[in-house]
């Protein structure tokens, strides 16, 4: 079955009166390769190589006999940024099997987890700010980051925060991240300007400030 024809927990989680514009998951090479490439990496190898040396001058201290097995244990343990490294490189396919966007005319849903699974939805009135954020990789690749942060946070908080939480939220490595920068920013601008100048007590249909919803049509990927 397709992604465009399943039903995922996400998915279940949009209200039968929502319509949705946009469903997608991040380009799949990007997210991988970001997940490899991330600021983690310099440290750890750095850390590696610090600890190789120093347990290789006492093996030599030692005339060529092995490690006494506390050294060798406290070693191990001493290497934990390496091991969260590569758990993070190894658990990277995880993550993006479970990371999932949906853009309705209510808000948006993110889901997303390593171990845990989540799913969360954030209506357009908690968020203010919409941006593009676009790393190197993305470059490389085409894609790119739609960043929506409250009007309190900077958008760097919220670029380096798990895909959702109470600040903001990240759609991350999408390929139509300039059409889907533009449908939230016009979602987001009736929204608001109809939430500040209602009319006809908020009916039905809506005949609020210049929306047109029931004319728009979905952005399909």
């Amino acid at each position: 079955m397709s992604y465009e024809s399943s039903i995922s927990d996400l998915r279940r989680m949009v209200g039968k009166n929502e319509q949705i514009f946009w469903r997608g998951k991040p380009n799949k090479v990007c997210y991988i390769l970001e997940g490899i490439f991330n600021p983690l990496l310099p440290f750890a190898i750095v850390w590696l190589l610090v600890d190789s040396s120093i347990m290789l001058s006492a093996s030599q201290s030692t005339n060529g006999a092995s490690l006494d097995l506390g050294l060798l244990l406290f070693f191990m343990f001493h290497l934990m940024p390496v091991w969260i490294y590569l758990c993070g490189v190894l658990f990277v396919y995880r993550r993006y099997k479970h990371t999932e966007y949906i853009v309705t005319n209510k808000g948006i849903y993110v889901s997303g987890g390593l171990f845990s699974y989540s799913c969360e939805m954030k209506p357009f009135a908690e968020l203010s700010r919409v941006n593009i954020h676009r790393g190197i990789i993305d470059q490389i690749l085409g894609v790119g980051d739609v960043v929506l942060t409250s009007s309190l946070i900077p958008d760097f908080m919220a670029k380096n925060t798990p895909t959702s939480s109470k600040i903001g939220l990240t759609i991350e490595d999408i390929n139509e991240y300039r059409q889907v920068f533009d449908l939230i920013k016009k979602l987001q601008e009736d929204i608001y300007t109809d939430t500040m100048y209602p009319n006809d007590l908020r009916p039905v249909e809506n005949h609020g400030y210049k929306t047109e919803y029931k004319s728009r049509g979905s952005l399909d990927i």
